[in-house]
């Protein structure tokens, strides 16, 4: 087994590729060995959602594509990173009770505590940023 394996894909900023990103991220993490129907799993379809339609929702049309990527280390570090050209950073917003938006990194962030993970924020060469999610992997990887 190699120590680690990757996979990405690059999608339109568009509301349907949303669903394109969780389609992809579930094909790619049941052939490393995740079954679809667990609390992990279920969790994962969660950040990707919310990280895909923050992508596509707050770029404000700058970033005409974001990119999935998922990169497994010696089976035990699971990244999902999705990357968008637009330069603003993601933020927490206050939680109002009459928001109807602006939970997304609030829903993230505690996904990932939850399951013993972390979100880090980086720059990309272009100006951009890739919104990191690095989570415990307990599935032996399959090849």
């Amino acid at each position: 087994m190699a120590d680690h394996q990757e996979a990405s894909v690059t999608l339109p900023s568009e509301p349907v590729s949303v669903a394109a990103a969780r389609r992809y991220v579930d094909r790619v993490l049941s052939e490393w060995g995740l079954a679809a129907a667990t609390e992990f799993a279920d969790g994962i379809r969660l950040i990707v959602s919310e990280l895909a339609t923050n992508a596509v929702q707050h770029t404000f049309g700058q970033s005409p594509t974001f990119t999935v990527d998922l990169r497994l280390e010696r089976e035990e570090l699971l990244h999902l990173g999705v990357t968008d050209s637009h330069p603003r950073r993601p933020r927490r917003l206050p939680a109002a009770v009459q928001q109807d938006n602006g939970r997304g990194m609030v829903i993230i962030r505690s996904l990932a505590k939850e399951c013993g993970g972390r979100l880090t924020v980086t720059p990309t060469a272009d100006g951009g940023k890739t919104v990191w999610i690095a989570l415990p992997w307990s599935i032996p990887a399959q090849n």
